[in-house]
């Protein structure tokens, strides 16, 4: 049906797993009929520059330059026969497709080592001695870090593993640097770019190419490829959008830009698209599309007449990854953070709970930006069907569930179909820290495969939380933080410094927070970034409501997002990001809890005002953990067998005994007869299975009382209830 489409990611987002949106693009283009193709141009150039043949033209161009070149640079030079003896195995091992040699890597006598290797030095504290396989994938990593610095001093400054030429994507008020360096000569890495396109433009002969513009990191690359199709495909419409477009491109005025690209799509890509189709098939006029930015004599124009709603996204269709190569993608640990490893190493599905944010309030925020600020959930029943569509088709079993904070309630009618069908995934997802996330709830969430989750606790002090209508405070962050702990599952906090107004006490006091935090094991795993204001945020928006002042940059027609800011009321806030992040390492490891927070910074601090006991206080309390009549009942472990004492002992006398096996022991329940065989009837009702619906706390309250058993209060208060809660029974 209609025209060929070809979806492209263009370098660079990730290493160990697609980026999402083409799926995404092309599971809705299945609904319509259309038969889309789509490429991951970055996982395809990273593989052909680090091969044998790569890495001798990397070389090649290397030497022509040895005489400027650093020592570090020199020496992987003096190493380059070993270096193109080990790349085709090192690629292999981090593909899962040569894993034995492992052993090789870790003994340290496999591969050439440069600079990078100098903080390799003791690695037992990270993996330990059984950790062979990820020690190996670490130092696998740092193998490929030491070429692309050479890569990067000698051969193609722009180069990153996971961005390229990323500072002219950022703060690109003005499109003049990014046109100048697209009229330079190709580098290494754009040659190796625009021959990984070409053969995709001969083998799918597309009428339409997408490109998906998520980050900074990959725009220089989009705008690449434009420039390529527009010079040798003219007949093909080049289409961007993404994350990019959607947060930087709002304001766009510069015509040149379509040089480049015939249209630009802001926010969801479906419906803009489809009606985007629509008109290059001749079924739509110009005037009626839906976000989208193209040149009309010489202008741009701005186009948002579609009377169509955007398309539900229940009826968005399944993502779809056929075509891309998923046993390709290499599984890398960076740095050794719990939370970052995630994001690096192994294959991960990305699907999204629900569009946009529930809460849609904190003032850092791009609340006011559709992507944010349309919240539109998806039911569970929908969600299971996608997980399975996908395990169906790529084989794994790992999702990355992308919301800007997974709704509760959905997370856990989710977990409960997860387990009701008998899915078997590992999943992960970023968190507001809310009350509701009951110790109950995330012990249901682990039942169901959750192993992570991440959540902001951005400056750790409950003035500036309220500053930031983040809707927690420090103690409940504390609290949450350990119910997912106490479950099993890690705990990731995103950490904010430089906020409008934040004083040095507040960054100090913020640090002993997370060190209290780290202290308890309540969290894992951390990272410190500092306050950037953007456009589309309240505080970008109204800055002088939170005692900061707009001091550019000047609009130039092209990208509008980042800002800059003067916070008279506030610390120099910069002075603090190396001892915050010193200090955060330390934690992260066990270690430094004992040292006076001063000793983290070359300059003097105050001294924290935050009790030495308040993280440890704030997990004492359990007022807000009580369950609600509204709650659901759920029963995690195997139906019962009763068991009656003997009739000769006559202290046991009214008494049964049920049985029940786990997957580790068998245990009892000691309770009274009738309860015990009231318990045997409601038990296989509060089983998670299909065809049945929970049962609520009222619906057992209402059934227990009817029965004769008494008060359903004090049958709460009873042993044979905390021995049941103990065991496997979750009010959720």
């Amino acid at each position: 049906m209609g025209k060929k489409i070809l979806l492209l990611t263009p370098p660079f987002v990730q290493l160990n797993t697609p980026y999402p949106a083409t799926a995404y693009i092309k599971g809705f283009l299945n609904t319509l009929g259309y038969s889309a193709v789509q490429a991951d141009l970055g996982i395809e150039v990273i593989l052909e520059i680090f091969s044998k043949e790569g890495l001798t033209e990397m070389f090649a161009l290397a030497e022509m330059r040895r005489a400027e070149l650093s020592d570090n640079s020199q020496r992987i030079l003096d190493l380059k026969a070993d270096y193109l003896a080990t790349v085709g195995p090192v690629i292999r091992f981090l593909q899962h497709q040569n894993p034995t040699l492992a052993l090789a890597i870790a003994e340290g006598l496999y591969l050439p080592e440069a600079s990078r290797f100098a903080q390799a030095e003791d690695l037992d504290w990270a993996f330990g001695p059984m950790g062979t396989h990820d020690k190996a994938r670490h130092l696998a990593t740092l193998y490929l870090e030491d070429l692309g610095d050479l890569l990067m001093e000698a051969v193609d400054e722009h180069f990153g593993f996971s961005r390229y030429a990323e500072r002219l994507g950022r703060t690109a008020t003005h499109f003049e640097p990014l046109l100048q360096s697209l009229h330079s000569a190709d580098t290494f890495t754009t040659k190796i770019m625009l021959r990984c396109l070409e053969k995709h433009l001969q083998t799918a002969q597309p009428d339409v190419v997408c490109l998906t513009m998520p980050f900074p990191g990959n725009i220089f690359g989009a705008f690449k490829c434009g420039q390529y199709l527009k010079q040798h495909y003219p007949h093909v419409k080049v289409v961007m959008g993404g994350g990019y477009c959607n947060t930087e491109l709002r304001r766009l005025s510069d015509e040149r830009v379509f040089d480049f690209v015939d249209f630009i799509c802001l926010d969801d890509g479906e419906l803009p698209l489809q009606l985007l189709l629509e008109h290059l098939e001749g079924r739509r006029d110009h005037t009626l599309l839906k976000r989208v930015f193209s040149r009309q004599g010489g202008m741009v124009l701005y186009c948002n007449n579609a009377p169509e709603k955007d398309i539900p996204q229940r009826e968005t269709g399944t993502p779809d990854y056929e075509g891309l190569p998923l046993k390709s993608y290499l599984s890398v640990i960076e740095i050794i953070n719990p939370m970052h490893r995630l994001w690096n190493d192994g294959r991960w599905n990305k699907l999204t709970l629900a569009h946009g944010c529930y809460w849609g309030k904190c003032t850092f925020c791009d609340v006011s930006l559709d992507y944010i600020g349309r919240y539109e959930p998806i039911n569970a029943a929908i969600l299971c069907d996608r997980i399975e569509t996908i395990i169906a088709q790529t084989g794994e079993t790992g999702f990355h569930f992308v919301d800007e904070a997974a709704p509760p309630a959905l997370m856990r009618d989710l977990a409960l179909e997860i387990i009701r069908r008998k899915i078997t995934i590992t999943w992960w997802t970023n968190i507001r820290f809310e009350k509701s996330f009951t110790p109950d709830l995330c012990k249901l969430l682990k039942a169901s495969g959750c192993i992570a989750v991440s959540g902001g606790l951005e400056v750790a002090s409950d003035r500036l939380l309220a500053l930031m209508e983040k809707g927690v405070t420090v103690a409940q962050v504390a609290r949450v933080a350990d119910a997912f702990t106490q479950a099993g599952i890690m705990v990731h906090a995103y950490l904010m410094y430089g906020f409008p107004t934040q004083t040095a006490q507040e960054t100090i006091d913020s640090l002993e927070n997370v060190r209290q935090l780290f202290e308890e094991g309540v969290v894992q795993s951390g990272f410190w970034h500092q306050f950037a204001m953007t456009a589309h945020s309240p505080v970008g928006l109204n800055p002088a409501k939170y005692g900061v002042i707009r001091t550019g940059p000047e609009f130039g027609g092209f990208a509008d997002n980042d800002l800059y800011h003067d916070d008279p009321q506030g610390a120099d806030h910069e002075l603090f990001s190396e001892g915050l992040k010193k200090a955060l390492f330390n934690y992260m490891q066990g270690a430094g809890f004992d040292l006076p927070l001063k000793d983290w910074f070359d300059f003097k601090v105050p001294r924290t005002t935050v009790p030495s006991g308040f993280i440890q206080k704030a997990l004492q309390d359990t007022t807000e953990r009580q369950p609600k009549p509204g709650h659901l009942v759920v029963w995690m472990g195997s139906i019962p067998e009763i068991h009656l004492p003997p009739a000769k002992k006559k202290r046991f006398e009214g008494l049964a005994f049920l049985h029940f096996s786990n997957k580790k022991e068998l245990f009892e329940v000691q309770t009274g007869l009738e309860t015990a065989e009231w318990l045997l009837k409601i038990i296989p009702r509060m089983r998670v299975v299909p065809g049945q619906a929970a049962i609520t706390l009222q619906t057992l309250q209402q059934e227990y009382e009817a029965a004769g058993h008494g008060a359903f209060s004090a049958f709460l208060e009873s042993f044979t209830w905390g021995q049941l809660r103990e065991t496997g029974l979750l009010v959720v």
